[in-house]
């Protein structure tokens, strides 16, 4: 099958003009006319996960994250990316990334943590505006595409569990549920929630929205020292770990090639890890 053929598949839910200005989605190694057999899905591509690809025969790898953001100058193997980049090129590895297109995307990250959660009558924490193109102008010039603001498409998303729960129960729940280490969290100032709001990957700047929307407790990572005096005690902020909050994009692409491919092999990557370790 050819690279833009599954290509279209992810793109169809998540375009590319909906990535943010630094991000680097889409592909990145290969070329869209070129011909793969499988692909495997992770959240970073690793010398680990490039391992776990060619053992299994995937000659496509999909994650969540880029593994190149900036322009590369030299290819001499002197880190992690130059080396993974220098060998699926020589391996006939295509690389593909799905970033902040996703995490925006309606039903996107966001939605499927919080699910996972169960939390429900989920809408958009932080609504953008971004770029859309409308079916009738697929072909044409860029004149032909629109800015507009979809309350569907935006980062975060805040619901209501079907019941209160008490604060803490509700951590170690959530603790359980998504097999985190550690859960970092501001001061209890609830005795229960009922609203949550989330956020994948780092969500600080989002703190306010949460608190506008009404929200108990809010669920993301990568949180400073002085994010968890943000709130004001307002609500609780609890931080689950940047890949811990991410893992669920394999899951997602997963469902979303699954559904349309039918004769191509998707495979889960068994060896995407977080490089965050805990000494517990």
């Amino acid at each position: 099958m050819k690279i833009s053929e599954i290509t279209s598949v992810i793109e169809a839910f998540a375009p590319l003009a909906w990535q943010e200005d630094y991000d680097n989605a889409g592909l990145i190694v290969g070329r869209p006319d070129d011909e793969v057999h499988a692909a495997l899905l992770a959240v970073d591509v690793t010398e680990e996960v490039l391992d776990e690809a060619e053992a299994t025969g995937c000659d496509m790898v999909i994650t969540h994250h880029p593994i190149v953001f900036r322009p590369l100058k030299r290819f001499n193997s002197a880190d992690y990316v130059q080396r993974c980049v220098e060998r699926a090129i020589r391996r006939g590895i295509a690389l593909y990334a799905c970033h902040t297109n996703l995490d925006s995307a309606p039903d996107g990250m966001s939605w499927q943590l919080a699910e996972q959660l169960g939390i429900g009558g989920l809408r958009v924490l932080q609504p953008t505006e971004k770029l859309v193109i409308p079916p009738s102008a697929v072909g044409c010039s860029d004149a032909s595409r629109v800015v507009a603001s979809d309350a569907c498409v935006g980062f975060g998303v805040v619901g209501d569990l079907p019941e209160p729960v008490a604060t803490e129960e509700f951590l170690r729940r959530m603790q359980r549920s998504l097999d985190v280490r550690c859960v970092r969290h501001s001061d209890i100032v609830c005795p229960e929630v009922r609203r949550v709001a989330v956020c994948t990957g780092a969500g600080a700047s989002l703190i306010g929205d949460a608190r506008r929307a009404g929200a108990d407790l809010y669920v993301t990572a990568d949180l400073k020292y002085n994010d968890f005096m943000t709130p004001d005690r307002a609500l609780v902020v609890a931080d689950i770990g940047h890949f811990e909050s991410e893992y669920c994009a394999i899951r997602l692409l997963f469902a979303v090639l699954s559904k349309k491919l039918l004769n191509f092999a998707v495979r889960k990557s068994e060896r995407s890890r977080n490089p965050v370790n805990y000494l517990v």
